[in-house]
């Protein structure tokens, strides 16, 4: 038995970030093999990466090949008639870019959500406040306003139409809107990338790697009208990600039938997922469908009783008893977790 300390001081490593299975296997060494990564929001089923030719990894990649990969971004997520796409290597990497393209000043973010946003704005200088709302755009003072939706990580949706009104009247006193999208694959009804015309001053990112389960591609875009390109096309250069990821991120995103099987898959997976984990006693508080997130009962720590089975999920230091769990690949993985939720009721 493990004493009350040492399983906190475990558990509180893991509450950093998701996907670190390095980390947890040294903590728990004798866990069974192999760990069973839930701590993503990634899809566990990647889209099939084909043999891609010698040639791709011996060359830089050419213009017209980085331009089909943009056009097929286009025809996949939709693009306003005003707005340009610029290719970045995970969006995570756009996201650091920001205060560097726009600047800094008071930022706020439409909180609680994918902690690299607060974080990053800190720590080039801005001045960050977390809003449990979108604010009043008559009201409020601030610079830049940041909104994930889907959010990360309980899922929350603004409906289009509202974010659309939203964002027109924000953005028209000359402040910022920045969408991340990253998880809008499975909610495509929400995106603004639909619009005839994006508002000028608004910044849409979108990520490759959570849906088709390619997040080692490190392959993103940055959406913004025309008139605001200019310093991503100089900051990003050329050649903003490599050839073979430029040739995977193409056939992936013109690959239609994958994709709509891919999201009648991940509802079901979903809904599958929320059953075993209510039926253990947690308590659904939303989610999309790559993750779900939850509320685990007092007393129990839901990183260590997981990971004692060879299991990682996501936790949150800010609200300990979250918990956000991603999608098992397979049979094995969906036994594993059943067994686990199991000894939890037991």
């Amino acid at each position: 038995m493990h004493s009350r300390d040492e399983i906190g001081k475990r558990a509180g490593a893991l509450r950093i970030h998701g996907g670190r299975i390095d980390m947890a296997s040294q903590l728990y060494p004798k866990s069974p093999q192999p760990w069973i990564d839930l701590s993503t929001g990634i899809n566990p089923i990647a889209w099939p990466v084909p043999h891609i030719a010698l040639a791709r990894y011996q060359r830089l990649p050419l213009a017209s090949e980085i331009t089909q990969m943009k056009t097929a971004a286009a025809a996949a997520y939709g693009l306003p008639a005003n707005a340009a796409i610029m290719p970045v290597s995970g969006s995570e990497l756009a996201i650091r870019l920001l205060p560097h393209v726009i600047g800094v000043g008071r930022v706020g973010v439409l909180a609680p959500t994918y902690g690299s946003h607060a974080a990053t704005w800190r720590d080039a200088g801005a001045e960050v406040h977390e809003l449990v709302a979108l604010p009043d755009p008559k009201a409020y003072d601030l610079d830049t306003l940041i909104v994930v939706n889907p959010n990360n990580p309980n899922g929350r949706t603004i409906a289009r139409a509202e974010l659309v009104a939203f964002g027109q009247a924000w953005t028209a006193t000359g402040r910022r809107l920045i969408i991340d999208e990253a998880f809008a694959d499975v909610r495509p009804e929400a995106s603004v990338l639909s619009l005839p015309e994006l508002p000028i001053g608004t910044v849409v990112l979108r990520s490759l790697g959570k849906f088709f389960g390619l997040a080692g591609l490190r392959v993103g875009f940055v959406i913004v009208t025309e008139s605001d390109i200019s310093p991503w096309r100089q900051l990003l250069g050329d050649w903003p990600v490599s050839g073979p990821a430029c040739e995977i991120a193409t056939l992936a995103l013109r690959d239609a039938a994958w994709i709509a099987a891919t999201r009648t898959r991940l509802a079901v997976d979903r809904r599958r997922l929320d059953g075993i984990l209510t039926g253990a006693g947690l308590r659904l508080l939303g989610g999309a469908d790559l993750f779900g997130l939850f509320e685990g009962p007092d007393g129990v720590e839901l990183l260590d009783h997981f990971a004692r089975a060879g299991i990682l999920i996501r936790g949150f230091a800010a609200a300990p008893r979250w918990y956000r769990f991603g999608l098992p690949a397979d049979e094995a993985a969906w036994r594993r977790l059943e067994a686990t939720c199991g000894t939890l009721t037991a």
